[in-house]
């Protein structure tokens, strides 16, 4: 199967998104050093989402970004499939060219393995991952170690350039 990383990190970023919906507009550099994704990659990957409606933007200090509508109406595939992101376990990235210009014997079993996993991303919405204790454990290590961050990052801030 084939789902890259650009697939990976937008899901990533939308769960990381709705676990913080709660708190106002979540900006991307808060997402990126919680989930270790470079900032100008999650630009590219929130411009195709909010593209897709699936985000929108308040611009202004204190602004970010905020899903554009409920955790339950958004769909894991619907995250994918705004990014350009094909689930596709063909070798043949789903032409049917795969044996020489012609389909393979198992071309149909791969296409149709593709289409079960995008059918199973489709009903797999942000809230159901929102709401397992496993995923609010791992957030809650994160703003942890964010929190750690940014408080070691303040304090450095305000050594004399002399203990720097």
């Amino acid at each position: 199967m084939k789902l890259t990383a650009r697939g990976r990190y937008a899901v990533t970023a939308m769960v990381d998104l709705a676990m913080h919906e709660h708190e106002g507009p979540t900006s991307l550099s808060d997402i990126s050093d919680r989930q270790t994704i470079s900032l100008p990659y999650l630009e590219q990957l929130f411009a195709k989402l909010k593209k897709s409606n699936l985000v929108d933007s308040v611009r202004g200090p204190g602004g970010g970004y905020h899903l554009s509508r409920s955790c339950r109406e958004i769909f894991i595939a619907d995250i994918v499939d705004s990014v350009n992101e094909q689930v596709d376990a063909t070798r043949c990235a789903g032409k049917a060219d795969c044996q020489g210009g012609e389909t393979c014997l198992t071309h149909e079993l791969w296409s149709d393995l593709s289409e079960q996993i995008h059918n199973f991303l489709s009903g797999v919405d942000l809230a159901s991952l929102v709401g397992k204790r496993e995923i609010q454990k791992i957030a809650k290590r994160q703003m942890a170690f964010q929190d750690t961050n940014l408080r070691s990052r303040d304090k450095s801030t305000l050594l004399p350039a002399t203990q720097i």
